[in-house]
Order: structure tokens, then sequence, then C-alpha cells
């Protein structure tokens, strides 16, 4: 029987999904059966090749190939389809796991019996390593996924959506299933979901994930419409979203919108006019108390951001970051 998936969604990944599939075959155990299901998505580079070069290393490999590029929530999506496991964890292409970290991740939820784990992670850039911790402070106890939300004005657990940053219950079924079309910030509706419905869940002191960051073909450093995804993202958390979770996902909300303002240079004039748009529209269906709450939140400079996009007098043309 299959103990763990590891689904890795991978575009023209050929630099370094090499290092990520190593990584994997640095965590075969003898402990429990692993697969590995990789999701080539539409890849124009040579990732089919490198994927076929680690068959002989990774047994539990299966392989998926879109014809057309799904973006990152469909390739994860057309994963779970495939995984076999009682649990199932993710890694992108561009990053790795420390050796022996998928055995102490199933040791966690094994021991805890709780629906999802989730761990710290470390972040990569350049040769800069720097531990980012998940925000829940009590570690090691099975706690109540809705308690993980609030209060509002504090880092919580949704304010820390990395997929790959946990393992899952694969009987949570569509719970773990992404938002379809979006290509960007498709873990922040997943999250919510996930806190919002699941039983229970806990958080380890564990940080065996490397999460390369900086990297120029990387989705976060490219300003085309996909980065607009985001709105659509948060579309889905107020429509779910009970009235008391409102003042926290206006946070979320008025703290991303505020820095994509801030790198809203790389926008092209046409996607920045609908990023404009979309701007107001997303804070003018925020209920006031909570808009005003969120933006008094924010850091005075990062309020001023958004002040043309407030509902009311200052609609008129976006701040030029």
């Amino acid at each position: 029987m299959i103990t763990l998936s590891v689904v890795v969604p991978v575009r023209d990944g050929e630099a370094y999904l090499g290092d990520a599939l190593t990584s994997l075959v640095r965590n075969r155990t003898r402990e429990f059966e692993t697969e590995v299901v990789v999701v080539d998505d539409g890849s124009a580079d040579a990732t089919p090749e490198v994927v076929e070069d680690f068959r002989r290393d990774l047994p539990g490999l299966t392989v998926v190939r879109n014809p057309m590029p799904l973006g990152l929530a469909g390739a994860r999506n057309a994963g779970l389809k495939l995984a076999a496991g009682r649990y199932v964890t993710f890694l992108d292409a561009d990053d790795w796991l420390a050796p022996g970290y998928l055995s102490r991740l199933v040791a966690a939820i094994d021991g805890l019996g709780c629906d999802f784990v989730r761990v710290d992670h470390i972040q990569v850039e350049g040769r800069r390593r720097e531990t980012h911790r998940a925000p829940q402070p009590r570690r090691g106890v099975v706690l109540d996924p809705r308690d993980g939300i609030l209060p509002a004005d504090f880092k919580t657990m949704v304010d820390y959506p990395y997929a790959w940053a946990g393992i899952y219950r694969r009987e949570l079924d569509d719970l773990l299933t992404f938002p379809a079309g979006l290509h960007t910030a498709e873990d922040r509706p997943w999250i919510w979901r996930l806190h919002r419905l699941a039983r229970s869940y806990a958080v380890v002191s564990l940080a065996g994930v490397f999460y390369r960051r900086g990297l120029t073909a990387s989705l976060t450093q490219i300003g085309d419409e996909r980065q607009l995804h985001f709105f659509d993202a948060y579309d889905i958390v107020l429509d779910e979203a009970e009235p008391r979770y409102l003042p926290k996902a206006a946070r979320n909300l008025c703290a991303l919108l505020a820095h994509h303002v801030e790198l809203a240079d790389r926008f092209t004039p046409a996607v920045r006019a609908r990023f404009d748009e979309r701007a107001r529209a997303a804070l003018a269906r925020l209920p006031h108390e909570a808009l005003t709450e969120a933006i008094g939140g924010l850091e005075p400079e990062r309020a001023a951001l958004l002040h043309s996009y407030l509902p009311g007098p200052h609609t008129t043309g976006g701040p030029r970051a």
C-alpha cells in the first residue's frame, strides 16, 4: 500500500527539476512506500528528458503530460487525481527537500492523527538561507483549523498558504483541490477552505523544504495578466468566508494589493489599466468597517498606495508606484 504521494507540477523546469527529483531520491526509505507524480504542464524545453533520467532511481514515478499548460492549480489537480497514497504532499519543481524530510513528515501526521500537518520552510535566494516559521506558535498538538484564521490583526495560518509546506490526508478529497484556472494565488482560497472545513490540524517544528526565490522565469517575477488572478482568488475567499472572517479576508486582500501596487512598474499599460479597474472593484465589495480596519492596519506608506482605489470620492486613476 502506498503511504505517501508526492505531486510535482512542472513547466519548463529543465534548469532545476533535477535538483527536486534528486532530493526525492535521497528521501527514499524502506519504512513506507512512496510514489512521485510529476505533472508536465506543457513544457517546451527538455523537462521530459530530465524526468525520464530518474525512472530507475524513482521506482514509484508516474508522469502525466498536459499538451497545453493548465497553470499551477490545474497541474496540481491533475496530480491529485492520480495520487494513490494515504497522504499527499507537494513539491514545486524549482525547490528541493532535505534528506530524511519525508520520513519525519509522515511520522508527524501518523503520530498526531490529524487531517493535515503544516511545517516551517527554508527560503533560498542565491547563497542566502533563511528559515520561515509557520505562524502558529503551538507545536506538536492537535488544533481546530478554524482557530488558525483569526485574529485579523495578527499573522495567522491563512497568511502562510504554501501548499508544499505540509502533508495532508488524501481522504480530504475535494478539500485538497485547487481552484481551476488560477495561475497565481491559487493557494490562498485553498488554505482558507482547509482551515474553514477540515476537522483537525497541527504544526510541527520541521524545516525540510528549500523554497527557491528570485528566479527570473518565476511567475512571481512576471507582470502579465496572470498576476491579476489574485483578484479572482480573493473573490472566492470573500464568497465563501463567514461574516466573522471578513475582517481577516479584507486584511489579507489589502496587504496583497499593496504588494502588487509596489511592483506595478512591471505591468504593461494595458495590464495596469485592468489592474486599477479590478483593484477599485475589489475594495468596493468589502464591508465598510472591514475595509477601514484593513487599511488602518497597514503601514502608513502601504496604506497610502491604496488611497486612490478606495470607494467614495477617491475613485479616479490608480496611484502610480
